[in-house]
């Protein structure tokens, strides 16, 4: 009944635009794998009459009429020209077969597709999101070279990037995450990579190391999260099902409308999922906008608003004996407790993006988020929320420099929240097998987080072939702690204000020739501690904890073969990271922060991908990433024990992507396969997780019922093996009350999963 009153309301919606907007000639031009091309020229009669946009859209002045007879060009894709008429409004260009072609192109700087640095970064498309189960966004970055997510839940994930992240216990705080250039990472650097529906994103740009100093040149890196648009003028509907083991049930309705200078994209998603584990119950609604307003040809405000609330139930991590004979159960605690987390949480950006001139613009964004969250533990229980606000503006400078066009990028970024905490004794243990109930409370805090970024880089083409990118970020950071709990002399009031950190980044890149080029990076980066981190539980906050820091260097190769068919991109690095940040346990599930050593992360990446054009209607795309970690303790004594040399805890020593793409018409059939290497879980090596193999694959077909009705089938099988493995390890667990260390979150076993999405084009 939900969905017939949201698809009246669509309807009603649609019809209000088509009366109140104009018509405007618009199109969309895209890649064969269904890409969106951001820079497409668009010639009529010799003339450039537009360019395409971010997701691949064109929109023509007033005055033109259809059948147009047009031309496509783009420095790396080939030259096409065709007749765009009332049914005919998307098209499909392929990549350069010939380097000739290329280097006639490559002259016309306008179609240059800009990017995060000069340097290459790691890119998922939809095409490779599509290759997994909708619900799992993990499975797609982990088919990346030197990235790895351990996923103990849908809600609980840490991403490690080059070893960078491995020793946070629980969630990610290393990284830094922006979601169409809005930050999404909180004030003390944690991140929720599943707070986003994998349906609603066009891509995710990985940046390893402290390379992107215009967002926070943090020393794991940055994803920059890009959601989908409208891609295709006037009003469309979408709703895609899936149900799977496990209970799996996932709908998601979305509603775009593309009209003059109009753009909307509404998606309602609902998840639930009984989970193969005990106490592993997951629901899940979300709402998610993108909308954007194009006053002129120069100005564009941009609306996101996403909201996501969730109720996901605790299993935990379980002892080796456990995971070996019985993986499904709970932890035991966690299960008589029946520990879970509540979790609403709000994301909204207001983004205005001008343009002065041809060659300077400004994207401003103003942004507020909020969290509210409660979570029955064992030991006590969590009730807190979160209030942030802030404000980012980027400067964008194009100049002559030696008769050649350099950039200069400049502009800032200020972050404050407000976190409330309590906690309060659980009394499980008294309620009769009811699971968790509240007893007193134990504290009450508030701390104040600010955070002010200033960051400037200029991209210069010294020579034809060489090109340097230099950049600067200043950072301050500073924290204030307020003990509403202790009013006396007991109480434990405290402010922390970081030095100011100066991170500087050089990058170089010498191209050989258009298929042929070599770089190098040196940067400087840091992590701030996190909450946990900063306070002892009785907490106390510390006074000697500061950041980590540490130079990332970097040489790697970018080179295509075989008519640009091949391509291979190899990335050789060390980084080295001062004033490490861990977590010693002090008790259940209770961790303490402290600077400790030195840590040398060395590693050596391999990414790969080939195109098979076996004729116009079939093709087959493989693709290898792997990386090698040599990542050791450089210097670190903890608690009278010497861990120098040993190897870093919670970092594979190896990891292997491999996938098959083949397509027919429009049938699609893809595998993916992970190996993961051994993780040592405890400093001194004495332990080690056991390496493991995940096989996934997919198959989808699509259907044209209607003119105006496209549907896709699709089936999958994730774990096709059923290979025992942990997904997650807790490094350093320690075993209380004569009870056996919980390292290990058990991984899936083999499930299935099957889906049809229907869209609908008024």
């Amino acid at each position: 009944m939900n969905f017939i009153k949201l698809q009246a309301v669509m309807v009603f919606i649609t019809a209000f635009f088509n009366v109140v907007l104009a018509q405007q000639l618009r199109g969309t031009i895209k890649s064969q794998s269904q890409e969106p091309i951001e820079g497409v020229a668009l010639l009529y009669q010799g003339n450039v009459i537009a360019i395409t946009d971010v997701k691949g859209t064109f929109v023509l002045a007033e005055g033109y009429k259809l059948p147009l007879t047009l031309t496509l060009k783009h420095p790396d894709h080939e030259v096409r020209s065709l007749e765009m008429n009332e049914t005919n409004q998307t098209f499909f260009i392929k990549e350069i077969v010939s380097t000739e072609t290329l280097k006639a192109v490559l002259v016309n700087a306008p179609y240059e597709k800009k990017r995060v640095s000069i340097v290459p970064t790691a890119r998922i498309g939809v095409a490779e999101l599509n290759q997994q189960s909708p619900v799992d966004v993990v499975a797609a970055i982990n088919q990346q070279a030197g990235v790895y997510i351990q996923s103990g839940a849908i809600n609980t994930n840490r991403i490690v990037i080059r070893g960078v992240g491995s020793r946070t216990l629980f969630g990610t705080n290393k990284i830094r995450a922006y979601f169409n250039e809005i930050p999404i990472t909180s004030g003390v650097g944690e991140t929720a990579i599943d707070a986003y529906n994998p349906e609603d994103l066009q891509s995710i740009e990985i940046v390893k190391g402290p390379k992107a100093t215009q967002y926070g040149s943090s020393l794991g890196g940055t994803l920059l999260l890009t959601s989908k648009q409208s891609e295709t003028d006037g009003v469309s509907l979408i709703n895609s099902s899936t149900v799977g083991s496990f209970g799996l049930f996932k709908s998601a309705s979305t509603f775009n409308y593309s009209k003059d200078k109009f753009d909307v994209h509404l998606t309602y998603d609902h998840l639930e999922l009984d989970g193969f584990r005990e106490n592993s119950n997951y629901n899940r609604n979300a709402v998610f906008l993108n909308s954007s307003y194009r006053f002129n040809d120069r100005t564009t405000l941009s609306l996101l608003v996403n909201f996501i609330d969730y109720t996901a139930q605790i299993p935990s991590s379980i002892g080796r004996t456990d995971f070996k004979e019985d993986p499904t159960q709970a932890a035991f605690t966690w299960q008589q407790s029946k520990g879970f987390e509540s979790d609403a949480q709000n994301i909204t950006g207001l983004s205005l993006k001008h343009q002065f001139s041809t060659n300077f613009t400004n994207t401003t964004s103003v942004f507020y988020t909020y969290s509210d969250h409660y979570e029955p533990r064992p030991f006590n229980i969590l009730d807190e929320f979160t209030v942030g606000f802030g404000a980012r503006t980027v400067f964008d400078k194009k100049f002559k420099f030696f008769n050649k066009t350099a950039e200069w990028n400049f502009g800032g970024e200020l972050f404050k929240d407000e976190y409330h905490w309590q906690t309060i004794e659980n009394l499980y243990q008294e309620n009769n097998g009811n699971g968790s109930l509240q007893g007193m409370v134990l504290s009450d805090n508030e701390e104040y987080r600010q955070q002010l970024n200033i960051f400037t880089s200029m991209t210069l083409p010294i020579l034809e072939t060489l090109t340097v990118q230099m950049g600067v970020n200043f950072n301050t950071t500073n924290y204030d702690f307020q003990d509403e709990f202790n009013l006396d002399d007991t109480n434990t009031s405290a402010e922390r204000n970081f030095d100011a950190i100066f991170a500087p980044n050089v990058n170089l890149v010498y191209q050989f020739n258009p298929n042929r080029s070599l770089y190098g990076n040196v940067s400087y980066g840091f992590n701030y501690p996190s909450l946990e981190e900063t306070l002892t539980p009785e907490g106390i906050i510390n006074p000697d904890i500061g950041p980590e820091k540490g130079f990332n260097y970097e040489v790697g190769s970018d080179l295509f073969f075989l008519k640009r068919k091949l391509h291979i991109l190899t990335s050789l690095y060390i980084l080295d990271i001062k004033d490490l940040l861990v977590a010693q346990r002090v008790g259940d599930d209770q961790f303490v922060g402290r600077n400790a050593g030195r840590t040398i992360h060395k590693g050596l990446e391999l990414s790969s991908d080939y195109r098979i054009q076996i004729s116009n209607s079939m093709s087959i795309s493989p693709y290898v990433n792997t990386s090698f970690n040599w990542h050791k303790f450089k210097e670190f004594i903890s608690d009278g024990s010497d861990f120098s040399g040993n190897d870093l805890t919670g970092v594979p020593d190896m990891t292997l992507a491999t996938g098959l793409a083949f397509q027919l018409k429009k049938l699609l059939i893809s595998a993916n396969h992970l190996y993961v290497g051994r993780i040592p879980i405890d400093d001194a090596n004495t332990l080690n997780s056991d390496s493991y193999n995940l096989l996934n694959m997919k198959i989808s077909y699509d259907l044209q019922l209607l003119t105006s009705l496209n549907v896709r089938m699709n089936f999958g099988i994730n774990n096709v093996l059923d290979d025992a493995y942990a997904s997650s390890i807790l490094i350093n667990a320690t075993g209380f009350n004569n009870s056996e260390p919980r390292y290990y979150y058990p991984g899936a076993p083999r499930n299935y999963y099957g889906g049809l999405s229907a869209t609908y084009n008024f």
